[in-house]
Order: C-alpha cells, then structure tokens, then sequence
C-alpha cells in the first residue's frame, strides 16, 4: 500500500469532514428559505407514512441544507461509495442524516435495499433521492426514487428548488447550482404521489415519465419566479434516433 493512501484515508474520513460540515452549515446559514407546499410533508407525517423526496441532483446542495431542518423530521440520503463519496457521507451524518452508501454507478442496489428496509422498520424516517442519480443524464428520472416508494409503501414527493442568487458550475455532468452566500432560496413541495405495490414495465415506465415531467415542469415555473437562469437545459434528453 503506498504511504500516501492512509494519509489520505484519515483526511477523507477522520480530519476534513468534521471541518467540511462546520464550513458548510456556517455558510448556508446565511441562505433564507421559503416553501411552498410544506403541507404536503405535514399532512404525511401526521399520517405516519414516510416521505420519498424526489429531486434534481443539480439542486441537491441547497435542498440537502433544507432537509436538515430539525422541524422537518429524520431524513436519509444516500451517497456514492468512492472516497470522495466517504468524505460526503460523512459530512452528511455529521449533519444529522442517516447514509446509505451507493449510487447508480457503484452498489446503489444494495444501498436502495438498505433505504427499503429502514423505512419499512421505522416510519417515521423519510429519504431524500435524485431522481437523475448521480451519474445522469442530467434530469432524466432513473427508477431508485419509484422503487423504494413502492417497496416501502411511502409516497413520492415532488421537491423543486431555485434562486438566482447562485453560480453555476458547468464542468459537473449535473451543472451543479451553488447558492451565494446570503441566498434566498425557494423550496416547492408538489402533491404526493403514490405508487401502487404491483405494477406492469408499462405502468411503471408511465409513472417514471410522471414524475421526471412533474419535477420538470416545476423547475421551470420556480426559475421563471425566482429568475434563475442557465445557458443548458435542466433535462438533458436523448437525441432522437435518426432513420438510416
């Protein structure tokens, strides 16, 4: 083993994440929210059902910091198993969420696995999931957020969030929003959406479809008010196959 990787372990895991948590929420405490829609969270959690909260992995940054709300109940995350997903996992805890480690790319099976079996055993535990992963493409719903909602009888809910107060970093395959500091940030929470516990790959593919328009179409209003812009689309769909 070379001599740099456990030097490189310990910052990773032990000395960087404790700092890069202090770091990161004494800056977004200077973001101020406002929300639309809470009711919809409410209204779940009176129930005793957990949430599914589906998102764009390019706004996840500012919606992680809403998520970590003491008011808005436990929440897990899950998070990619390479090291610089170790040092974000950490981070991640440190700020109250329970991880599941994997992605799209590297054992996100198990981890969705892992995020069925803790909302099964406590239902007062809701998850936080990119709808797009963590590999993309970039606002193409992927089927991790469905799948645990169906298998953990919990309902989806659409999050959407915006500010124009923020850079955008274009070399991220996501185009990745940072807000600024002092950021005012909107959150909108759409209407639940439940998915029934068996399902043909029709029906399932028309929910996928369903829930990748609805967060579509709610960013697209949100930027319109917030007046967020970018020079790329939020979805970055296929080309179309051309006829030989």
């Amino acid at each position: 083993m070379s001599p740099r990787k456990p030097i490189r372990r310990f910052l990773l895991t032990k000395l960087l994440p404790p700092a890069g948590a202090r770091l990161y929420r004494w800056y977004s405490d200077s973001w101020r929210y406002s929300v639309d829609g809470a009711e919809h969270l409410a209204a779940l959690a009176a129930e005793g059902r957990p949430a599914v909260g589906a998102l764009l992995h390019q706004r996840s940054l500012q919606i992680m910091r809403w998520f970590a709300r003491p008011e808005l109940g436990r929440w897990m995350l899950m998070c990619s198993q390479s090291r610089d997903g170790e040092f974000t996992a950490r981070i991640q805890e440190s700020l109250g969420f329970r991880v599941a480690r994997g992605s799209s790319g590297q054992g996100g099976l198990l981890a969705l696995l892992e995020m069925i079996k803790w909302q099964r055993a406590d239902r007062g535990l809701n998850a936080g999931l990119a709808i797009d992963g963590s590999r993309g493409p970039r606002g193409v719903a992927q089927l991790g957020a469905l799948t645990l909602a169906q298998k953990a009888d919990s309902r989806l809910l659409p999050i959407a969030a915006s500010t124009a107060d923020c850079w955008v970093w274009p070399r991220s395959w996501d185009r990745a929003v940072v807000p600024k500091w002092g950021a005012r940030i909107r959150i909108r929470i759409g209407a639940p959406i439940f998915v029934p516990p068996r399902l043909t790959d029709a029906a399932m593919e028309a929910l996928r479809l369903q829930l990748e328009q609805t967060l579509f179409e709610m960013h697209v209003t949100l930027d319109r008010e917030t007046g967020f812009s970018d020079s790329e689309p939020i979805r970055l769909l296929p080309a179309p196959a051309t006829a030989r």
